[in-house]
C-alpha cells in the first residue's frame, strides 16, 4: 500500500483525540483490574493511535498487542510511555480467534466498528465475554453530519454516503455502517455485558482545513459511486464546499460515538 492511509490516520489523530469521550475513558480506567501489568489488545490498531491516547492515561505497566492487516501501518507503532511494552501482529481480522483475547484485561479499537458486520460484532462480544475482558470502542461513525455554511445537497450526499457505508465489505462481512453502535450494544448486552455510550463527534473548524478537504472529497467519491447519474450535482457541491474551505468559513461536525462494555 502507498502512504495515503497512514497520512490520513496521522491527519485525523488530533481530531480523534479531541473528540473521544473523556468520561467514558475514565469509567473504563476505573473499572479495570489492578494487576502489575495491564494486558490490552487493540484490534485494527493501525499506527498505534489508541496506544498514544490511552497509554499515558492508564498510569501503570502495560502490555499491548496491536493487530492489523497492514504491515506498513504497524511499522509506525511505538511505545508511547515508559513501562509500556508493545507487540505488533500482522493478521487478517475477518475471523476472530480466541488467542487474541486470552488473558486480556481490555479489548479496544478505534474507528473500526462501522466497518464490520453485525455477525462479526456478535463474535467480538462472545470472545470478550469468554476472556472476561472490558471493552472500549472509540469513534464509531453514526451517520450524522452537519456542514456550515449549509448547501442544498448536504443531505443528499450524507444519505448516499450512509448507503455506501452499509454496502462496504472490508473482509468482515457487510458493514453495519451507521448502525454499528446500536448493533454493538445489542451484541454485548446479549453476551451479558452492561453498556454505556457517549458522543465523540468531530468538531472541525477552519484550522482543520486539510482534514476537511480529504473528508468532503471522500464523501463525494462515495456519493458518486452510489449515484453516478448525479455526479455533476455532487461535483458542484464539492466545489462549493472547497470554496468555503479556502475562505476559512467551513465548519463540519461528524457524528461518532464511543462505547464501553463491562
Amino acid at each position: 500500500m502507498d502512504s495515503s492511509l497512514a497520512d490520513w490516520l496521522a491527519l485525523r489523530e488530533p481530531a480523534d483525540a479531541s473528540a473521544r469521550s473523556t468520561g467514558l475513558t475514565r469509567a473504563v480506567i476505573d473499572r479495570l483490574p489492578n494487576p502489575s501489568t495491564l494486558r490490552i489488545v487493540d484490534l485494527g490498531g493501525g499506527t498505534g493511535a489508541n496506544i498514544r491516547y490511552l497509554g499515558p492515561r492508564l498510569r501503570r505497566g502495560q502490555e499491548w498487542l496491536v493487530v492489523d492487516i497492514d504491515a506498513t501501518l504497524l511499522a509506525r507503532v511505538h511505545e508511547p510511555v515508559a513501562d509500556c511494552r508493545v507487540e505488533v501482529r500482522q493478521q487478517d481480522l475477518g475471523v476472530l480467534h480466541a488467542d487474541l483475547f486470552a488473558g486480556r484485561h481490555l479489548v479496544t479499537a478505534s474507528a473500526l466498528l462501522d466497518l464490520v458486520s453485525e455477525s462479526w460484532l456478535e463474535s467480538l462480544a462472545d470472545h470478550c465475554r469468554r476472556a472476561d475482558a472490558i471493552a472500549l470502542f472509540a469513534l464509531t461513525y453514526t451517520g450524522c453530519s452537519r456542514c456550515a455554511p449549509e448547501e442544498p445537497e448536504d443531505s443528499l450526499v450524507r444519505e448516499l454516503l450512509n448507503e455506501h457505508q452499509r454496502q462496504n465489505n472490508k473482509g468482515f462481512g457487510r458493514a453495519a455502517g451507521p448502525d454499528a453502535v446500536a448493533a454493538a450494544e445489542r451484541a454485548f448486552r446479549t453476551a451479558g455485558y452492561a453498556v454505556r455510550r457517549d458522543a465523540s463527534d468531530w468538531q472541525l473548524g477552519p484550522d482543520a482545513a486539510a482534514l476537511q478537504r480529504l473528508l468532503v472529497a471522500g464523501w463525494a467519491d462515495a456519493a458518486i459511486e452510489m449515484a453516478p447519474h448525479q455526479s455533476t450535482t455532487i461535483r458542484a457541491w464539492l466545489d462549493r464546499r472547497i470554496a468555503h474551505l479556502r475562505e476559512r468559513r467551513s465548519h463540519i461536525v461528524v457524528g461518532h460515538e464511543d462505547l464501553m462494555a463491562w
